[in-house]
């Protein structure tokens, strides 16, 4: 989860969000090569004192400053479609997950076992214990197991909401009378948080989501219990 003063994104716990920061450090070093360049022309005409009379026109710099911006968005644009195309993958998956967003809460439904459902709230500040974290722990966590392909299908009761987990470089808009889908795969065991991102109301930001990713013998475990 983010800390204070953290200026970086979060530690990955997938394969999908690895790609994600990959392309994101892509993507601003190419930011910072045109910002120093850019900088650079900006500052040397202060202290150019050459006038040409007679220049109307240049044909070859106009064909450099249209053409280079072009392949640099191409080295931009492949990247990214390629990742686009990796988080709408849906592969085989061993876990379905279905998420329904209320206000001001999440209701989970495990279909693949025996229909097990549950809602999730925000554990209010006075309820909390002292090892909790304020606004982000529920009352009832997502348990999931590790090294297992994860689909989620996620809608909404009423308005639009997110299913939004960073670590896990998940994003999904719940809408009412939709279904929408992803996958997911968290290679390491921990606690991982998120919450709506979706602006749906006045309490949106108190619809934090907790997931518990547990080796697959502790899931079996948990669902059996």
């Amino acid at each position: 989860m983010s800390t204070w003063a953290n200026l970086g994104l979060q530690d990955s716990a997938s394969p999908l969000m690895e790609q994600l920061i990959f392309f994101h450090d892509h993507a601003l070093l190419i930011l910072v090569m045109i910002t120093v360049l850019v900088g650079y022309l900006m500052f040397m005409l202060f202290f150019n004192n050459y006038v040409n009379r007679f220049l109307l026109h240049g044909q070859l710099i106009e064909m450099i400053w249209t053409i280079l911006p072009a392949i640099i968005l191409l080295f931009i644009a492949f990247p990214s479609l390629r990742l686009l195309y990796l988080l709408d993958e849906i592969n085989e998956p061993s876990v379905t997950l279905k998420s329904i967003g209320h206000q001001w809460y999440w209701s989970y439904e495990y279909s693949d076992f025996n229909n097990i459902e549950f809602d999730s709230y925000m554990i209010p500040t006075n309820e909390l214990s002292t090892d909790g974290f304020r606004l982000l722990d529920v009352d009832n966590r997502i348990v999931l197991p590790m090294n297992s392909q994860i689909r989620i299908l996620v809608t909404a009761a009423d308005v639009i909401h997110s299913w939004t987990i960073p670590a896990l470089g998940v994003k999904v808009d719940g809408t009412p009378g939709r279904l929408n889908q992803t996958n997911f795969f968290m290679n390491r065991p921990g606690l991982f948080y998120g919450q709506c991102s979706e602006i749906c109301g006045a309490n949106h930001s108190f619809m934090p989501i907790v997931i518990e990713s547990v080796p697959t013998n502790y899931f079996i475990k948990w669902i059996s219990n």
